[in-house]
């Protein structure tokens, strides 16, 4: 998961930003909703974290902005406004939760998750191919009754491919689904980990589910098997 932080006080932004790194996710992060729209539009994130008090243009015109620009990664906002009429105009304006802070950091992990198997279509709460099966609430990964060891990073890059098995994803797919701006350019990081991983969930079963397609990328079969 790939989650751009729309906040101003930098502190909250680092925190929320190295609490989703430990669980292997990535996260890029704005103070201004005017950064917000430009890296929304050139970036395909799983969801955005939104906070309504912002220098400028504010959470709820940068939300309209964003629908109004056909980005619609699921909107999470934050604010410390818990009145009626805030959460009702945070939602009219696109948001699709509302968060008052100050809040408990698994909480709003739960709400993202939640956000992102919702969109655009629901998606299982525990991920399974072939005798693969992933809970992300737990950050478990099994293949059949065995429990994987898996690093934060190599989860988040399995959950990347069972949510979509059989399809090809390219490189860059994979370097935007899973390693924040600092790694654009650093490819050969995906290589590196989809190694990792086969030897993890594939090497010592005996099994080749993890498929390199030349030129364009891996994929992650059907059965999980072979």
């Amino acid at each position: 998961m790939r989650v751009l932080i729309v906040e101003d006080e930098a502190k909250l932004a680092r925190l929320i930003a190295r609490g989703l790194g430990e669980e292997g996710h990535a996260a890029d992060f704005a103070g201004f909703g005017e950064d917000a729209l430009w890296m929304a539009r050139g970036v395909s994130y799983d969801a955005i974290v939104l906070d309504l008090m912002l220098p400028g243009r504010d959470g709820f015109a940068t939300c309209a902005e964003l629908r109004a620009s056909d980005v619609w990664a699921p909107v999470l906002m934050l604010t410390a406004r818990d009145g009626v009429d805030d959460r009702v105009r945070g939602l009219d304006s696109g948001a699709d939760d509302y968060l008052v802070k100050p809040f408990a950091f698994a909480e709003l992990l739960a709400r993202l998750r939640a956000l992102v198997r919702r969109a655009p279509g629901e998606r299982p709460t525990v991920l399974e191919v072939g005798d693969l099966r992933l809970d992300p609430a737990a950050h478990r990964a099994w293949r059949g009754e065995v429990e994987l060891n898996l690093s934060a990073k190599e989860f988040a890059l399995l959950a990347l491919f069972m949510s979509r098995p059989g399809e090809t994803l390219s490189r860059s797919h994979l370097l935007e689904g899973g390693w924040d701006i600092a790694f654009e350019l650093r490819s050969n990081i995906v290589d590196v980990y989809v190694r990792y991983l086969r030897e993890k969930i594939d090497r010592p079963f005996g099994r080749h589910s993890l498929e390199t397609v030349r030129g364009a990328g891996y994929r992650l079969r059907r059965d999980a098997g072979g």
